[in-house]
């Protein structure tokens, strides 16, 4: 009789990565009608697996910090990409105005008052606490995949859709700015040095306008080569989504070499290349293979995520950072969409659902990451301690709420939730 022996941890890791795919490829079909989000799951299984006796690793993001910043990096530029590609809308200024109102209305709006908070209410110093702010505004463009449009022509694109799935993409870049005002302020702090010219024409103007420019530039190279040069040598010819993921690094490692901001030049180039043949399938075999690694990648994140939960991320918080995180997601994000929707043609609870759903989540955790690397912030457990507070109160309370609140605005407004979804042919075909 043969007698078993422990398996080697590589069998034990290859055996579990086969679950995490299968996973992400047939979660999201069980949970569609659920009140329950693949990121709950996630987090589910993380707190789960780290609690055994026989798994060590405790996976703090302090005790890990380049990894940190690299994994959350990754999982943003990827989910920039599939957000930018699976807009059907093209841009114009009017049409993006739902767009435009919560960049420049709910997000300086939000980013102030959680400094406020942090400040006044946490005791933070106020580079810390703008810190928060910046980390804490932005829409997830990673965890709200639920309330943003379907791929690309599958007609999902109603008005909340679009302005969460483009806030999504663009402010995960805006907000960097203010990162870097705290980072340069935490620097003064201890230097003496001056900062205000330094960061406005390099934090704000190069950085945003070369951002732009190069994810322009790059997105219209990608979508000549896709589908504008000869029939027999075009990119599309290869049916192979992998073009999409080239894009995002190229896009994302040129911007990042001329020190500007990579996350703006992502989006600006899914944009651009989705722009270059609105209409070819190919769009759609792009965003599917982005997609799929998207999930992969945020389920490893969120289930280290669960993992730092459960051994006690959260354990340096108090009450009053308690009270703080619900603040910030059940007040401070609602009230100022709502201030953002004054005036929009739209009905009460497409406004009410664009406030709502802003969903904190991979973004704060890079951001977080990025400054503590490289500035200097005190309380660094602290500061995760609130910001994972903060995503996961985010991720458990729109998980819950996100396909009965959709479900009920798409009944509202005429259209029917449990209708197949119109896929392209997944089989590009040549323009």
């Amino acid at each position: 009789m043969l007698g078993l022996s422990l398996p080697e941890p590589y069998i034990v890791w290859l055996a579990g990565a086969g679950v995490l795919i299968a996973l992400v490829a047939w979660l999201p079909l069980a949970l569609k009608r659920l009140p329950l989000s693949l990121p709950i799951i996630c987090i589910a299984i993380g707190a789960i697996l780290f609690s055994l006796p026989a798994v060590t690793l405790r996976p703090f993001p302090m005790d890990m910090p380049k990894a940190t910043e690299r994994l959350t990096e990754f999982v943003v530029i990827i989910a920039l990409m599939g957000a930018g590609l699976k807009l059907d809308r093209a841009f114009k200024w009017r049409r993006w105005s739902v767009t435009w109102r919560l960049l420049a209305v709910t997000m300086p709006l939000s980013i102030g008052a959680i400094t406020l908070i942090a400040g006044w209410g946490l005791g933070l110093g106020w580079a810390a606490a703008l810190l928060l702010g910046a980390a804490l505004a932005p829409t997830d463009p990673v965890l709200a995949a639920d309330v943003q449009v379907g791929p690309p022509k599958s007609g999902e694109e109603d008005e909340v859709r679009f302005g969460l799935t483009s806030e999504a993409g663009l402010n995960d870049g805006l907000a960097f700015p203010f990162v870097n005002l705290a980072m340069a302020l935490a620097l003064a702090a201890s230097t003496g040095e001056p900062w205000l010219k330094e960061w406005v024409l390099h934090s704000v103007v190069w950085e945003i306008a070369a951002g732009i420019l190069v994810g322009w530039l790059i997105g219209r190279l990608f979508g000549w080569l896709t589908f504008h040069v000869p029939a027999e040598t075009r990119l599309a010819q290869t049916g192979d989504g992998l073009i999409a993921i080239a894009a995002t690094f190229i896009s994302y490692g040129v911007a990042e070499i001329l020190d500007c901001y990579g996350f703006l030049s992502v989006f600006v180039t899914a944009l651009a290349l989705r722009r270059s043949h609105r209409d070819h399938d190919f769009n759609y075999q792009m965003h599917a293979l982005t997609e799929q690694v998207e999930r992969i990648a945020m389920m490893v994140l969120l289930i280290l995520f669960g993992g730092a939960v459960v051994n006690g991320l959260l354990s340096p918080l108090g009450w009053q950072d308690w009270l703080a995180a619900i603040a910030i997601i059940l007040v401070v994000r609602p009230i100022a969409g709502m201030i953002a929707m004054t005036g929009l043609k739209a009905d009460l609870s497409e406004r009410l659902t664009l406030a709502f759903f802003g969903i904190r989540g991979v973004g704060s955790f890079y951001y977080l990451a990025y400054a503590l690397n490289h500035g200097k912030f005190a309380d660094g457990d602290r500061l995760w301690a609130i910001v994972g507070l903060v995503a996961l109160l985010s991720i458990l309370l729109h998980g819950l709420t996100v396909t009965p609140i959709m479900r009920t605005l798409d009944r509202l407004h005429g259209r029917d939730p449990d209708e197949e979804e119109a896929r392209p042919d997944p089989v590009g075909a040549p323009a």
